[in-house]
């Protein structure tokens, strides 16, 4: 019997590659089992691609939304850069107080893109997930040799309150590597660049922007696009993802010619997925909190879908379970892991989630044994 094992992971917890490990453990002499790290290009995916793809973190001294230097990391493997712009742009990098998308840039994501190519890297996989920053992709552009003018002749840092001065765009300068790359870009939004479905109004609250702010900033998205057009010669504020990560995904289109796709669609086909499911019997997914929303776009739905296709079974093996779960034709079966009344403190140590992870799955196909009239 052939098991495969794409666990995301288990955030703050244990990572995709030690989730499956621990099942792995938990089942080793029922069944040859493949572990495959996997993601929905959220948190823990830079870490599930380079451990799938056998890659390495590099560590770089970037800007952060505001500014000042940080160490910021992403990960290689092979031509493959990997990234979250979180961790050069994003908001936990901000104090509560200092949330403020007028003055928050992209700059220091530009400056990890550069230090990649200058490693050598031609593909570019890049999470956009949890931004602090408004600016259009502005301070990534600037620190990739894009220069931006205002009515003056002065030249723009690229922060959000600049969206509204941008009065040319210079993009001479743009990094010639650039041309050579493929970039996609896990994107499971489709809000456009601007309106009432825009990046502003619907995530510059949660970045620290009033309601005065975010007329500014959606103004200032809309005079952003008419002169980029202007220059690029084409229109795309009105595609799906454009919004995404206070523009960044506009830029990314743009300005480096990038492709938005569903996070787990790209995660499962740089991990080979599809071919390791190949024969398999049994595949275990799952993720901390497994839910109605897990099926809708996140790791487990995708790994299931590709699991039914190739014609196994769907167990998944969650921390917690929702109320509003559903009987859906993806998923044959889901368990929590947790086998003892705890706190939640508890429950996520990586001891005792380990512990959890390798006893339930053990149990669940030990009963999918049992079921399918196997012999153990």
């Amino acid at each position: 019997m052939k098991v495969v094992v794409a666990i995301d992971s288990f955030k703050g917890s244990l990572s995709s590659l030690e989730a499956g490990e621990a099942v792995k453990e938990g089942i080793g002499d029922l069944a040859e089992v493949a572990v495959v790290p996997i993601a929905d290009g959220g948190e823990g995916t830079v870490e599930a691609l380079r451990d799938a793809l056998g890659g390495k973190s590099v560590s770089v001294v970037v800007s952060d939304p505001l500014g000042r230097k940080i160490s910021a990391s992403y990960a290689m493997a092979f031509d493959r850069a990997i990234f979250e712009m979180a961790a050069s742009s994003g908001l936990p990098l901000l104090e509560p107080s200092e949330r403020n998308p007028m003055k928050t840039s992209t700059y220091g994501f530009g400056e990890l893109l550069l230090d990649a190519l200058n490693k050598g890297a031609r593909k570019f996989i890049i999470g956009i997930g949890g931004s602090a920053t408004n600016d259009a992709g502005m301070g990534m552009l600037r620190a990739l040799g894009v220069k931006f003018k205002d009515a003056s002749g002065a030249y723009l840092a690229g922060v959000g309150a600049d969206l509204m001065r941008v009065a040319s765009v210079d993009i001479s300068g743009l990094d010639a590597r650039i041309r050579e790359c493929e970039i996609v870009v896990a994107c499971d939004v489709n809000n456009p660049l601007y309106g009432e479905n825009g990046a502003a109004y619907i995530y510059g609250a949660q970045k620290g922007a009033n309601a005065d702010m975010i007329e500014q900033l959606d103004a200032g998205l809309r005079r952003f696009c008419e002169v980029a057009s202007r220059e690029l010669g084409a229109d795309m504020e009105q595609v799906a993802g454009a919004g995404a990560a206070g523009g960044l995904g506009y830029a990314l289109l743009a300005f480096l010619g990038a492709s938005l796709r569903r996070g787990v669609d790209i995660v499962c086909d740089e991990v080979g997925l599809k071919s390791a499911l190949v024969g398999a019997d049994l595949v275990i997914t799952g993720e901390g909190r497994f839910d109605t929303q897990s099926l809708m776009g996140k790791t487990p739905s995708g790994v299931a879908k590709l699991a039914k296709a190739a014609g196994a079974k769907v167990v998944v093996l969650a921390g917690s379970l929702g109320d509003d779960l559903a009987d859906s034709e993806l998923i044959d079966a889901c368990f929590s892991v947790v086998r003892a009344p705890c706190s939640l403190k508890e429950a996520m140590r990586a001891d005792i989630a380990r512990i959890n992870l390798k006893q339930s799955a053990r149990q669940a196909v030990k009963l999918f044994i049992a079921g399918a009239g196997l012999e153990i």
